[in-house]
């Protein structure tokens, strides 16, 4: 069995779409996906962040808690806490968003800690807090959905009479069969 490495704590400054700061600890049990943008990535805006809010209407909020992470390694002048929540209104983003606090350097606590590459960037954390992926740029729609499918699906808390039906299985079997590269058909 491949080790996954525990994801470290989130170092936030602040927090927006929440009343309460959130910690991975307390989504332990859940899927995370950790959505890392700035509000001046072309891709974040074009791509990841309205991607963030279709997994956020697509997977239950039991089994899959999206949050996003501004890290902001340039333009720090611009890219302030106010025009941050500014942009999450006028883009309707409702999940939860974390500010990277600041470190020395550039780079962010958080964006250091996870060791990204930049911007955008999605970490999927397992339900047991482990990272399971984490993909710099732009990733299809359907390849991110089946992989955050099977992370559902794995240790998924089931009542001991519960038994999956027939469909449930396929499509279990159909998410095994994709990684981050995409997805293979399966001869039936």
């Amino acid at each position: 069995m491949s080790h996954h490495p525990e994801a470290p704590p989130l170092q936030v400054a602040q927090w927006l779409n929440t009343a309460t700061p959130i910690s991975l600890e307390s989504l332990r049990g859940r899927v995370v996906v950790l959505e890392a943008f700035q509000m001046l990535c072309p891709a974040c805006v074009s791509h990841s962040l309205p991607q963030a809010r279709k997994i956020r209407q697509l997977f239950a909020a039991k089994d899959v808690a999206v949050l996003g992470l501004h890290s902001v390694f340039e333009h720090h002048d611009v890219m302030t806490p106010a025009a941050l929540e500014a942009f999450v209104h006028e883009y309707r983003l409702t999940f939860p968003i974390a500010i990277d606090a600041p470190s020395r350097g550039s780079i962010p606590a958080t964006m250091r800690d996870y060791q990204l590459q930049g911007t955008p960037t999605t970490v999927l954390i397992d339900r047991r807090g482990r990272i399971r992926m984490s993909h710099f740029g732009l990733i299809d729609d359907i390849a991110l959905g089946a992989a955050i499918g099977q992370l559902v699906a794995e240790d998924a808390p089931t009542a001991p009479t519960e038994r999956p039906s027939d469909d449930s299985k396929a499509l279990q079997a159909a998410a095994a069969q994709c990684d981050e590269q995409g997805c293979r058909t399966v001869a039936g």
